[in-house]
């Protein structure tokens, strides 16, 4: 066929395919396995944790703000920000945990790599972290987070 994209190198610049190292091959390895995918997931969601309850605990404003000097302010914030790092750390760590090792389990159950995975790691995930307040909520969780992960699944394009 002329014109196969798969046929070689074009003319625009692109090279040409090549295998991968065995270095290169490990490492595929060592990350396809779904511990080392939820460990690094829970340590990413940690450090993202930190960051969104650093920028939400700044944003956090005191109720006697008339009244306190600039060193309670900053010790207000500080404080705030410290905590709200802490408490939104332990949850994306835990969401972050979760979705990645469901999702790695049931791609790894299935022998496929679609989208499906996703809705049912994104059940998974919303259902156990609302849990705890009853059956419904447990529900809703289920049905939003899955709905969120097909809409992060599209936004990215991961499965084409």
């Amino acid at each position: 066929m002329a014109g196969n994209a798969d046929a070689g190198p074009s003319s625009s610049g692109e090279s040409p395919l090549r295998l991968p190292s065995p270095d290169e091959i490990r490492a595929q390895d060592i990350f396809n396995n779904c511990a080392v995918r939820t460990a690094v997931s829970g340590v990413m969601g940690g450090g993202m944790g930190i960051f969104m309850g650093m920028l939400f605990g700044a944003l956090e404003q005191p109720l006697h703000t008339d009244t306190m000097t600039a060193r309670q302010h900053f010790v207000h914030a500080a404080r705030t920000m410290s905590s709200k790092s802490v408490q939104m750390a332990k949850t994306f760590t835990v969401m972050g945990a979760i979705f990645a090792g469901t999702e790695c389990v049931f791609e790894k159950a299935r022998a496929k790599h679609d989208a499906t995975n996703t809705v049912l790691a994104g059940c998974a995930t919303g259902g156990s972290m609302s849990a705890r307040a009853g059956p419904q909520a447990a529900c809703i969780g289920c049905a939003g987070f899955a709905a969120f992960s097909v809409a992060i699944e599209k936004v990215f394009d991961r499965h084409n």
